[in-house]
């Protein structure tokens, strides 16, 4: 069924719809956060750069599952609550900032300039083997973000619990 001028703006939730293709991206997810853990990111790392990338790409549903992975993984409010303006705050490292800007270049890959500048930061501060990571994470949050925005996965309220 397709949804025609005049129609809801009622979505498919492709992840639901072609199961095996899904299953081919979790699956790739799953080898993306093995190469990252055998790089030497660890899961903060990892968890800030799928909120930037979701950030950047407007994905309400990827932000609410990774600010919790976050939380789970240990990051603090403070840095999630500035994450958006990383570049103006003096709470990330190095390195983590060069994973920021490098997962940023990969989410906009038509900005020659932001990437060649990004990559030139990753490479002073990230190995190769990182370098590779970081990119990879990024691919794959882009992917789900998309299959997240194009089906409209809901984020509904959820009842607080002290943790």
């Amino acid at each position: 069924m397709s949804n025609g001028a005049g129609s809801t703006d009622r979505r498919v939730f492709v992840d639901k719809q072609s199961p095996k293709a899904y299953q081919a991206l979790v699956d790739t997810s799953e080898a993306v956060r093995a190469t990252a853990a055998d790089a030497g990111l660890d899961r903060i790392l990892v968890e800030l750069i799928n909120l930037r990338v979701s950030q950047l790409n407007g994905c309400a549903f990827c932000l609410h599952v990774h600010t919790r992975a976050a939380l789970r993984a240990g990051e603090t409010s403070q840095r999630l609550g500035v994450l958006a303006a990383w570049r103006d705050t003096e709470l990330f490292t190095d390195r983590e900032r060069a994973a920021l800007a490098l997962a940023e270049a990969t989410t906009a890959p038509a900005d020659a300039a932001l990437q060649t500048s990004a990559y030139e930061d990753a490479r002073r501060h990230l190995t190769d083997d990182e370098t590779s990571a970081v990119i990879w994470v990024a691919i794959t949050i882009n992917a789900f973000n998309r299959v997240s925005i194009l089906s409209k996965h809901p984020v509904r309220a959820q009842e607080l619990r002290a943790q």
